[in-house]
């Protein structure tokens, strides 16, 4: 096992963020981009990141919902993280990657533009998430982390797959 120190960026984007604010008391999150904003989710529920596979179209789907592929067997719903987030549709690169995720007993597959890094947050760096009044729904973030310019806004996967996923 290697220290956080020398943990390698998994993907070779030019503009892979470095690690900083690295701390052994915090918390690990796996960051990745969407449309150049920063997102984490706890290195625990990360079962593994694959490049991009075949997905399979399931019909009458909602449309962040690609679709299943076969992972070793298993069959896994795989879930783009930008049509989620209403954002602009582009197109699969070099750099899109699957992260395969555990949230409860079901195993996810999430479509990212590209992973940075693994990150160690202290805890006095996690803000909660911004109460930015009743139209917006922040109940998907669990916080803001900071590290030294960047905001990396962390991903509640319960709140935001759970309920999905049961019923798929």
């Amino acid at each position: 096992m290697t220290t956080t120190e020398e943990v390698e960026p998994i993907s070779d984007a030019a503009d892979v963020v470095q690690m900083t604010d690295l701390s052994t008391d915090g918390n690990q999150f796996l960051t990745f981009t969407l449309q150049d904003e920063e997102f984490g989710i706890e290195i625990l529920r990360v079962q593994e990141i694959k490049g991009l596979s075949r997905i399979t179209p399931i019909p009458n789907m909602p449309f962040h919902i690609r679709g299943v592929m076969n992972l070793r067997g298993t069959v896994v719903p795989i879930i783009d993280l930008r049509a989620k987030f209403a954002m602009p549709e582009v197109d699969y690169n070099q750099f899109t990657v699957i992260i395969v995720v555990t949230i409860g007993d079901k195993v996810i597959g999430l479509v990212v533009d590209a992973v940075s890094d693994v990150l160690n947050v202290a805890e006095e760096n996690i803000e909660s998430a911004p109460d930015l009044g009743g139209q917006a729904d922040t109940t998907f973030m669990t916080g803001i982390a900071k590290s030294g310019d960047r905001l990396i806004t962390l991903l509640n996967m319960d709140d935001l797959i759970g309920a999905e996923t049961v019923s798929i």
